[in-house]
């Protein structure tokens, strides 16, 4: 690694840099996720499930799967469904392996892939979740293009992800937490206070809600839009590949 300070890493080493930086706080990364939310987070991934509303037995994607919390909310919601958790880090994918051999519900399978090409044919998967992620990655509109690929006519991407309050206060509020105390107690508690302060910064250039709907238009969704959380300040955004 070298001495760039983060969010001014170019582009061409944001993949080394964010596999890197999971990969170090992949052995307390449930318990810093717990902290730092108050474990609100396992109801914002109900909610975004809620909104997926996956077919018994159906095929679905989590992308950016990391430790498999949503692959395992997904399967104790139905038990029928079969998951496919897909990362590129490797010590998050062994985390979410040796997690799932104490799930007592469905049987996972992960992958280790890039979800800007992602290693499945067109048409496979009948619904994809992402969870906290999409503000890591190098190419947001690439990702989005690559999941309506996979997805069969009328299946439905949603996306959970720490967003832009609109209104000024609450935002402020919001902003005092997540880049001064995120930072603290997540290297506290994650490990890695550069991790920490890298997580939020990742929101900086990431589009807001609106912008982001749009985005997920452009890239083939329709009835594509968002549910805001917390006052703004955290948004489950949903588009369902078209039928024609």
């Amino acid at each position: 690694m070298t001495s760039t300070p983060i969010g001014t890493r170019p582009d061409g080493d944001k993949g080394a840099f964010v596999r890197d930086m999971f990969a170090r706080i992949a052995p307390r990364y449930d318990t810093a996720n717990r902290v730092l939310t108050a474990g609100m987070d396992e109801r914002w991934r109900r909610r975004a499930i809620a909104l997926l509303a996956p077919p018994r037995g159906g095929r679905v994607l989590d992308l950016c799967c990391g430790t498999g919390d949503l692959v395992f909310h997904l399967l104790r919601v139905d038990p029928t469904l079969a998951v496919t958790g897909i990362d590129f880090c490797a010590p998050m994918l062994e985390r979410a392996k040796a997690r799932a051999g104490a799930q007592l519900r469905g049987a996972p399978t992960f992958v280790e892939g890039d979800v800007m090409a992602l290693p499945f044919d067109d048409a496979t998967f009948d619904g994809a979740t992402m969870g906290f992620s999409l503000r890591n990655v190098v190419d947001v509109e690439c990702v989005l293009r690559e999941v309506e690929r996979v997805l069969k006519p009328g299946g439905r991407f949603v996306n959970l992800d720490v967003s832009k309050a609109p209104n000024k206060i609450w935002k402020r509020m919001f902003d005092l937490y997540f880049y001064g105390i995120v930072p603290l107690v997540g290297g506290m508690v994650g490990g890695s206070r550069q991790a920490y302060a890298y997580l939020p910064s990742s929101l900086t250039h990431h589009p807001n809600a609106p912008d982001l709907r749009e985005r997920f238009a452009r890239a083939g969704f329709v009835e594509s839009g968002y549910l805001p959380l917390l006052g703004g300040a955290i948004a489950v955004h949903y588009g369902t590949k078209g039928t024609s």
